[in-house]
């Protein structure tokens, strides 16, 4: 993947109490283990708008997994099945269902990174290793984090192939058009009662980050149920992991309800950024994508109240964002524009976040309240609630 490229997200040299020691360059690429790949590729490829890119399995001469990689500007997404019955990949994906095993963090030094988290209390998932084809060579390394998830540190600046080695292009005539993606915002993970500062201080001591934001269960909740979370940064902002917890509630909360049906800690959903949310919205509606429930007139009424100095700043038309269902909150640098889907596979588990920041860091605290009814909404037709 040579010509991915540094993102500016506008957030370096904010996070300074973060010990920047590997330091991370941005996301590689995030993979699935999925039960089909194939039908996934077809159905991330039609519903997000993403394009072919690489492709290992039996004609490449991979015996025992298939994958497909698909890319839309900076965001690379892996689709991994495997292709028999001994595969370890099977235990996930029965456990599991489709979801989210590898985060891949670029860098620029494999091997230190491993040294440096494993020193400091990882446990090693992959050793240091160096995987080559005639583009060069590609070092990679892993440590295990909450779950089954995994951080895999990928170093490629002496590889000049399609992705990595073992991959070809792929070649498709079917590439719809992209959606307006761009880039990976934030990645969510969901973990057990009381684990949440466990693994705020996993990303403090053994990756450097710092936390920058924390939301208790007075700030998220509803009259059903509450949650509770922290988020963490690497140095220079390009990585950030909020980190939620369940809080006590009158009924389940949909953190609970995605621990019973993940069967354990995970990645909740992947927040992607786009710099015109209308469009990708309209788009994404277009193909069949799910959102969430609209948010009631009462909301859209008292968006000028919480954009506060920046209502002059706004350039979407309200109702436009309402009939669209997209959300809209501000803090003391900007405003933001986000939208959820609906879980995207068949167990209410993993979905997507898309947004659009236009100025504010935070993560839409304002909308809290009218996501998790939203949410609550489909709990209750699902009979989790």
């Amino acid at each position: 993947m040579s010509e991915i490229k540094n993102v500016d997200y506008g957030l370096e040299k904010i996070f300074d109490g973060a010990k920047d020691f590997l330091p991370l360059l941005g996301t590689d690429y995030v993979e699935f283990y999925v039960g089909n790949a194939k039908q996934a590729a077809y159905y991330y490829k039609s519903a997000f708008g993403f394009q072919s890119y690489a492709y290992k399995g039996l004609e490449t001469g991979s015996r025992d997994v298939v994958s497909y990689v698909l890319k839309q500007d900076k965001i690379c997404v892996v689709l991994t099945t495997p292709l028999n019955s001994k595969s370890n990949i099977n235990d996930h994906i029965v456990k599991h269902g489709d979801g989210v095993k590898v985060i891949a963090l670029w860098v620029d030094d494999a091997t230190k990174s491993w040294r440096e988290t494993t020193s400091r209390g990882a446990k090693s998932y992959m050793k240091p290793t160096i995987e080559k084809d005639e583009y060069g060579e590609v070092v990679r390394s892993g440590i295990f984090t909450y779950g089954d998830t995994v951080h895999v540190f990928v170093e490629r600046k002496n590889y000049k192939g399609v992705f990595l080695p073992g991959f070809e292009k792929w070649r498709s005539d079917f590439n719809p058009e992209p959606s307006g993606l761009k880039f990976i915002d934030h990645m969510v993970g969901n973990v057990g009662w009381n684990e949440m500062n466990k693994w705020v201080n996993f990303y403090e001591d053994v990756m450097g980050f710092v936390n920058f934001l924390s939301f208790d269960d007075k700030q998220i909740t509803t009259e059903y149920s509450a949650l509770m979370s922290k988020v963490m940064s690497n140095g220079n902002g390009r990585i950030k992991f909020p980190i939620n917890e369940p809080a006590e509630g009158k009924k389940k909360s949909q953190i609970e309800e995605y621990l019973d049906f993940y069967e354990g800690p995970g990645v909740q959903h992947i927040a992607v950024a786009t710099d015109d949310i209308i469009t990708t919205v309209g788009n994404l509606r277009a193909r069949g994508v799910e959102f969430l429930s609209i948010p009631p007139q009462e909301y859209y009424d008292a968006v000028p109240l919480r954009l506060e100095e920046h209502n002059h700043e706004l350039k979407e038309d309200i109702e436009t964002l309402q009939r669209l269902g997209v959300l809209i909150d501000a803090d003391e640098e900007g405003y933001l524009l986000q939208i959820f889907t609906k879980p995207v596979e068949d167990r209410p588990t993993l979905f997507f976040e898309i947004i659009q920041r236009m100025g504010a860091r935070g993560f839409g605290a304002g909308n809290f309240k009218a996501l998790f009814e939203a949410i609550e909404k489909e709990q209750e037709k699902r009979g989790t609630l």
